[in-house]
């Protein structure tokens, strides 16, 4: 190793030491942190920010950039240390061009709002939050203005999460999928009666729940000697190290998917972190390449997998033994069934394959409102009760279940919510590989046997961490870039067998 780049590590190791630290602090303000924590918890995350911030930004990174990719730029593409320089000079571009004061303001309001939002969507009252959320728009407005944009205002702030990706190019995915989704959903509307979910909610033990969910995540792999499972308002997963990857859920007594489904997704997005390679501690790479790779992973092992036939027929068991008196009458065809029906729902994190990506176009296109000065954070919770109706046929009963279920906008995630279904089409695309190159994989899960298609996605995707992008990683595990065909003949062949269409 030359003695820049091990200078150039040495410097971004601290660097992320710092991010990992504010994560920390970050999971224990939703996980644990008592309300009157809020303000001073603010603070302290905007100076971690400031100081991270100023370091990555530095001119001593810039110099060590500029001159490795000199000394490294006959090295193949897919050397780790040239990766490395490739990967934080597209971090360091956009960087620097935001004040450091200004990420320090944006990680305090952050605090703020999130403490805020919690607080707001427990009582019901979107008052309590409609100043914050003002607050973090406006942010927004101005971090889209610092990085600059050519097209939309929106486009800067999609990047941060999917690199490269355009507005007009998730509009061009979107419109066509949407089509799609809702001649799915008027044929599946039709046939409502072949499906019977009642056995769901009903009322189950939280702590049986909690047992069970975690459960299902040692199945699946999670490792919990590099990980835990704490309560919030509302589930994420959160890395602190590749050996230290948490999870956190939420338990709703008279609804069994939440807490079991909510499980699954989240250990999905926790077993590409803990599936990054070693090597790749404190560098550069460490971590997923996108929010869509990311959440490809957390799809994939909720629906494809937790959804699957062949896993109740493993799982319906440990369901049954936890859940005896609910069991009855039900078997695994029955299980399976149930947890894939299809109807509109008010909460996203509830809802279910066929109508999932609907929730994130509405939040897409009120995003894009927001980020266009067409719509005031004022009107927002009445627009929203109008898509909902528009997009899936209902009307929130109260704006906990309407504008105010999601954290994200709290932390300023404008821009993120378009990569669940980018990562969802994705994830149909790598499975149906997966079953090319595994034929028998039903039998697997039927057996209980999660191994091999962990094993293959870790060694496709989880140990390369931020090495490629998702265009990348697709054209060399499928051979052909993003594509929605995977994705809408998944549904088709999986739903018309569901609800005899």
């Amino acid at each position: 190793m030359s003695e820049k780049l091990d200078q150039l590590n040495k410097l971004y190791a601290e660097i992320d030491d710092l991010h990992r630290a504010a994560a920390i602090l970050e999971w224990d303000q939703q996980a644990y942190m008592p309300p009157g924590g809020a303000r001073p918890r603010a603070a302290q995350l905007a100076t971690l920010a400031r100081i991270a911030h100023e370091q990555f930004t530095s001119d001593r990174m810039g110099y060590l950039l500029d001159s490795l990719e000199k000394e490294l730029g006959d090295q193949p593409y897919d050397d780790d240390n040239l990766s490395i320089v490739r990967v934080l000079r597209r971090d360091y571009n956009k960087a620097v061009r935001l004040p450091a004061a200004f990420v320090s303001e944006l990680a305090e309001a952050r605090g703020l709002a999130t403490s805020a939002w919690a607080q707001a969507r427990h009582a019901n009252d979107w008052a309590m939050f409609e100043e914050y959320l003002a607050r973090m728009v406006e942010l927004k407005h101005r971090e889209a203005d610092y990085i600059g944009f050519s097209d939309r205002k929106y486009d800067a702030l999609l990047d941060e999460y999917e690199p490269d990706m355009k507005t007009t190019q998730v509009a061009e995915i979107f419109e066509p999928l949407r089509r799609e989704l809702v001649e799915l959903v008027r044929a599946i509307s039709e046939h409502a009666d072949r499906v019977d979910s009642s056995a769901l909610h009903k009322e189950y033990d939280p702590d049986k729940q909690w047992l069970l969910a975690h459960e299902a995540l040692r199945t699946i792999g999670y490792d919990f000697h590099r990980g835990r499972m704490d309560r919030v308002p509302h589930p994420f997963c959160t890395s602190f190290s590749i050996h230290d990857v948490r999870v956190t859920n939420r338990v709703i007594p008279d609804f069994f998917n939440s807490c079991f489904f909510g499980a699954m997704h989240e250990g999905g997005h926790a077993l590409y972190e803990q599936g990054v390679d070693m090597k790749y501690e404190r560098t550069a790479l460490a971590g997923g390449t996108s929010l869509a790779v990311h959440e490809s992973q957390s799809r994939m092992w909720e629906n494809m997998v937790g959804r699957s036939r062949a896993f109740w027929e493993f799982f319906f068991p440990k369901f049954r033994k936890a859940f005896r008196k609910n069991a009855t009458g039900l078997d695994a065809e029955k299980m399976f069934r149930a947890v894939n029906e299809v109807t509109p729902s008010f909460i996203r994190v509830e809802a279910d394959e066929v109508t999932y990506s609907l929730h994130i176009m509405l939040r897409f296109e009120v995003e894009n409102l927001l980020m266009d000065n067409k719509l005031r954070v004022s009107e927002l919770p009445a627009w929203w009760d109008e898509a909902m109706s528009s997009y899936l046929g209902i009307t929130p009963p109260t704006v906990a279940q309407g504008a105010l279920q999601d954290v994200h906008w709290s932390i300023g995630l404008i821009g993120y919510f378009p990569t669940y279904s980018l990562g969802t089409i994705f994830a149909a695309q790598l499975f149906e590989k997966a079953q090319q190159v595994m034929p028998d994989l039903q039998e697997q899960f039927a057996r209980g046997n999660f191994d091999n298609l962990r094993g293959w996605l870790t060694e496709n995707i989880y140990c390369h961490g931020r090495k490629y992008t998702l265009n990348e990683l697709a054209m060399r595990i499928t051979g052909e870039p993003l594509q929605t065909r995977s994705y809408i003949k998944y549904l088709k062949d999986k739903y018309s067998e569901i609800y005899e269409l």
